[in-house]
């Protein structure tokens, strides 16, 4: 937005505080040395430097709730009753945002009876009136029907930056209303945050459909007489009264009796001496170097480190023995480290600063010895992309202390940014901009000529990685996850990047070969269709496709969309076996997918050096601990489908006389179910090395016999046994394995009952997750669930189906990690030639010299089976062949 001459911004400062203290609300211990609460305050500052940025106002208001009493409280007792309460971390966060505000220059206020969004309301009308251009920022979309052509109402998203404008065009866009109708939209449809409840069954869709044709409430009911019969009308007369109590309860007052006017709301001075003490209070130091003065995005901000520029000759200055930890950090121009170009590099060697462009400096005295010293701890950002870069050049670093990615996610995995510049943000470091902010974005990315702008911006990233030691490695420890760092991740990092680094042969001749046979099946399946069809089409149009299959052939639609019919693999599906062409439309599209993206994908990616993908394992993503793989993903590739499993007939030993051989954990996540339940009827089951899915039909079931279990029986308890791991409804199961909602209900209940441990897990840990917050695996990884408490029953459900799943497949997850140190110490240990290649979810695939194939096989099981200490057995599968697929 342009600046303007009168520019009101009008902020919602309890809907802010809210946002901004559930931003950062799992992020270790964000206190100040008085033990204060100070996350919410943090978050609030940056949000409210965005905006002042943003919007440039000349006047600024920031509107408090005064109370839980309103004079909506007096016309409906049940207004905004079952909210949570208010988190006391929040609470006493409070005055110091209205201190912050303060500082600012910045008026607050609060009115008796009233809440915020009426003094928003208020002032608002009273800007328009005077001619300002008004902006108003919420998370609440209620204040969304103040939005006129001088109104924008801005509400914020997730994470600290972001925000939907909504203007009457993008009201009209999003809702096909304009913002008078909001409130109409609110009387229909009740409102959950609120808990006023709108007319019986009447949702968001339904109340949207009824203004466009009646325009408001009013309007409905003057027509109701108009309408057909149906329960709907029945429950629009029943609930009249209702709806227009709601609509009033929704309408935000635009003439509350405010005490005070638009001239108090003028922008002050930000108050330098007021602020330089508050920050010192709550120990918000990377604040107080923003008082200096300058321009924080300005880029001699970025020059304050002194740094030394090396080439060979100034190498003389490094010190050959540090005393303490050494920071380094080793910038490369973009994620696909195996190939991408270096950029350069900084050390922070005890205080000082070292760097250059030419990283292969970095192979000469005394930065080849510092780098490679068992001895001299290293603290980096990315452990595993500098042990591969390093790689790259000859060297090999071995003595890794501090990893900021793996720990800034070990204390909050729901923050999965891999950006040095915004991890640091996050945990208070915010001195270095993020790569984006620095290099651009996409086509504009641009890598500085200027030394003196890289090197300030490398250097910082460095300082950041040396800051944030202590005050991360203490909020490990505080969680108890330090052994979970020291004999888990980091060790897993050192593991991968030898994977990555080995990577795994494609025959490529073999692709070429299959990516023909899909041609030719695909243009088998398109004439099929055709002649299906009765004419030829556009089979990728879903438009076309929606014609042929439910006008041309009438098959029942199952969905529409805004655009027409849909045609997506859900509905599809519902439709097999009532037309030759769904099925072959179906195949059509599972190969076109396979040829695209796994055969031509897979072409690209190969190295020409070596003839092999180097897929990337990345740490750092999930919330669950597993792994995931990128660049090509080799743990998606489909295998349900014949033609799926055919692509692992390219991936091939890397020499001949050698196999691919497979490692995998059989039915582990259940092991650990067993395990952390203590269900004794589960845990039998296991230890008699039963058929676990055969043993659960005949508990469902009442069988005798594992005889009596019908292939269609085993698949139905299959179904359960994961299930029940996911926390399924009866709902769901009944939609998995086609049975009626009451059969799927008890053979729940009778799962329940014949595994009673279980039902006493499920219930145990969806209690402690609402108590801490977090759920945890065997080895304290940590699953946060701000959800847990949420008023919206979908929302907190699927919050509680994660507590119960995340123990058990985080536990999994961990399992094979430490499978898979262990194996590379033995490997390394006993000076096998066998290399680890890939990890797909519960499974290992190595390739194995044909010589060492028996010792290499008692190895694995060894290993494997002893990764962890279970009331249960691990059990392991292996296979080995000339390919990935005869393995399998």
């Amino acid at each position: 937005m342009t600046k303007q001459e009168n520019t009101l911004l009008l902020v919602d400062g309890n809907s802010v505080a809210f946002r901004a203290f559930f931003a950062l609300q799992n992020v270790g211990s964000f206190t100040n040395h008085d033990g204060l609460h100070t996350n919410a305050v943090y978050v609030f500052k940056k949000i409210l430097d965005n905006i002042l940025k943003k919007y440039s106002p000349t006047n600024v208001l920031v509107a408090f709730d005064a109370g839980k009493t309103t004079f909506r409280t007096k016309k409906y007792s049940d207004y905004k009753a079952g909210r949570a309460k208010t988190p006391g971390e929040l609470s006493e966060q409070l005055p110091y945002v209205r201190k912050l505000l303060a500082a600012y220059g910045i008026k607050d206020y609060e009115l008796a009876d009233y809440e915020a969004d009426d003094i928003i309301g208020t002032l608002s009308r009273q800007g328009e009136a005077k001619g300002y251009r008004v902006v108003v920022v919420t998370g609440d979309r209620d204040l969304t029907q103040l939005t006129t052509d001088q109104t924008t109402v801005s509400v914020t998203q997730k994470g600290f930056s972001e925000v939907e404008e909504y203007t009457p065009a993008h009201v009209q866009e999003k809702y096909g209303l304009v913002p008078r109708q909001i409130i109409d939209m609110k009387g229909l449809a009740g409102d959950n945050s609120d808990n006023y409840p709108g007319v019986t069954k009447v949702g968001e869709k339904t109340a949207i459909k009824l203004l466009k044709k009646y325009d408001s409430v009013e309007g409905v009911y003057e027509h109701i007489d108009d309408m057909k019969q149906s329960k709907m009308k029945e429950h629009l007369i029943e609930d009249k009264d209702t709806a227009f109590l709601c609509k009033d309860l929704a309408t935000i007052k635009t003439d509350a009796p405010l005490t005070l006017g638009l001239e108090d709301t003028k922008r002050q001075e930000l108050n330098e001496t007021k602020l330089r003490s508050f920050y010192e209070e709550l120990d918000f130091k990377s604040f107080l170097k923003e008082l200096t003065g300058e321009d924080p995005d300005a880029t001699k901000k970025f020059n304050e480190i002194e740094i030394t520029l090396l080439d060979e000759s100034q190498l003389k200055k490094v010190p050959a023995a540090p005393k303490g930890p050494v920071a380094f950090y080793l910038e490369i121009d973009g994620k696909n480290y195996h190939s991408a170009p270096f950029i350069g590099f900084v050390l922070k060697i005890d205080g000082q600063y070292f760097g250059a462009r030419d990283v292969q400096l970095l192979k000469e005295e005394p930065l080849k010895q510092i780098l490679t010293d068992p001895k001299i701890k290293m603290d980096v950002f990315d452990s595993k992309r500098t042990f591969v870069g390093l790689n790259r050049l000859g060297l090999e670093m071995t003595a890794v202390d501090f990893d900021l990615l793996l720990v800034s996610y070990l204390l909050n995995n729901t923050e999965n940014s891999d950006d040095l510049g915004e991890l640091a943000g996050l945990h208070g470091f915010d001195q270095v901009k993020t790569d984006e902010q620095f290099y651009g974005k996409g086509a504009k990315r641009e890598i500085p000529s200027d030394d003196k702008k890289l090197f300030a911006h490398l250097s910082h990233k460095a300082a950041a990685i040396a800051d944030l030691k202590s005050q991360l490695f203490a909020e490990l420890k505080d969680n108890q996850q330090q052994d979970l760092y020291d004999e888990m991740e980091l060790p897993l990092a050192l593991v991968l990047a030898k994977m990555e680094i080995a990577g795994i042969t494609v025959d490529t001749d073999r692709l070429e070969q299959m990516q023909s046979e899909f041609k030719e099946r695909l243009a088998q399946v398109k004439q099929e269709i055709f002649n299906e069809a009765g004419e030829e089409f556009n089979i990728n149009s879903p438009k076309q496709l929606g014609h042929i299959l439910f006008e041309k052939l009438e098959l029942p639609v199952i969905k529409k969309t805004k655009t027409g019919y849909s045609t997506a693999v859900s509905v599809l599906e519902k439709l097999r076996g009532m037309s030759p062409i769904v099925d072959n439309i179906l195949v059509y599209r599972q190969i076109s997918k396979l040829q695209s993206t796994y055969i031509e994908g897979l072409l690209k990616v190969v190295f020409d050096k070596d003839q092999k993908v180097h897929t990337r394992y990345t740490q750092t993503l999930t919330a669950t601990g597993r792994l995931s793989s990128v660049d090509p993903n080799l743990q998606n590739i489909p295998v349900r489908l014949e033609e799926g499993r055919k692509i692992r007939q390219a991936f091939v030993p890397s020499h001949p006389g050698w196999q691919i051989f497979s490692a995998d954990y059989s039915q582990i996540e259940l092991r650990v179910l067993a395990h952390i339940s203590g269900d004794e009827h589960m845990q039998e089951a296991f230890k008699s090395d039963r058929d676990i899915h055969a043993n659960t039909a005949m508990q469902i079931f009442g069988l005798d016999s594992e005889d009596e279990v019908t292939p269609n029986i085993r698949r139905q308890a299959k179904a359960v046994n994961f299930g029940i791991v996911y926390g399924i409804s009866d709902y769901g199961l009944s939609q998995n394995i086609g049975i009626t909602r009451k059969q799927a209900k008890k053979f729940i209940d009778t799962y329940f009952e014949k595994f009673p441990g279980v039902k006493k897990y499920m219930d145990d840990i969806v209690s402690h997750a609402r108590e801490e917050g977090f759920v945890e695996t065997i080895f304290h990884r940590r699953r946060y669930l701000p959800d847990i408490k949420h008023k919206n029953y979908n929302v907190r459900s699927f919050a509680e189906r994660t507590a119960m799943n995340s123990p058990i497949q985080g536990s999994a997850a961990d399992i094979i990690k430490v499978a898979m140190i262990n194996m590379d110490k033995k490997l390394a240990e006993k000076k096998m030639k066998t290399k680890m290649l890939l990890q797909v979810h519960d499974e290992l695939i190595f390739e194995v010299p044909n010589e060492e194939l028996k010792e290499f096989e008692d190895l694995v099981k060894n290993v494997m089976d002893s990764a962890v200490d279970l009331n249960v057995p691990l059990k392991v599968e292996c296979a080995h062949g000339k390919t990935w697929f005869n393995a399998k």
